[in-house]
């Protein structure tokens, strides 16, 4: 069985709305079993039993909430042991153009610095998963579907699913 971990922080609640959302796409993969977690939740060994690591962050000034850059922080202690896991990452903000894409990207160098995976998305939102606010509309819903769905595919190819 495959495992999938979506580790997110969220203070109004609209990172945990995208979070659960993504999680719903995963579990539609089959043989992918998926772990949702508050980052304050996560130790490193949750980050070490996942095949696929997905974070979620509101965005704060353009980057990852305090929380978030904790957990990396604290990754260090496990760096080179996730290399080769798929690694993915997902934002709510304010509006457009609020550092969303910024947000996206400081997940994402820490992930390659991990040596993850990282899969682009060459139609829309290439960097991973932006919503603005909460996903409420049933557009926003299914792209969280979607994301979570497309990263489980990825994961479950790569640790040898057919």
């Amino acid at each position: 069985m495959v495992m999938m971990l979506v580790v997110y922080d969220s203070r109004t609640g609209n990172t945990e709305k995208a979070a659960l959302l993504v999680a719903e796409g995963i579990r539609r993969v089959k043989d992918v079993d998926c772990a949702v977690k508050k980052v304050d939740d996560v130790i490193l060994d949750d980050l070490l039993r996942a095949d696929g690591i997905i974070v979620g962050s509101p965005t704060y000034y353009g980057g990852m909430s305090a929380k978030i850059k904790a957990l990396i922080d604290e990754s260090v202690k496990i760096h080179g042991k996730l290399e080769g896991k798929v690694g993915a990452a997902f934002t709510t903000s304010g509006g457009t153009a609020t550092g969303a894409e910024t947000t996206l990207l400081s997940i994402l160098q820490a992930l390659l610095i991990h040596g993850m995976i990282v899969k682009g998305n060459p139609e829309d939102k290439h960097y991973g998963l932006a919503i603005v606010g909460a996903p409420e509309s049933e557009e926003d819903k299914e792209l969280c579907r979607e994301f979570g769905f497309t990263v489980a595919n990825l994961t479950s190819k790569i640790s040898g699913n057919k």
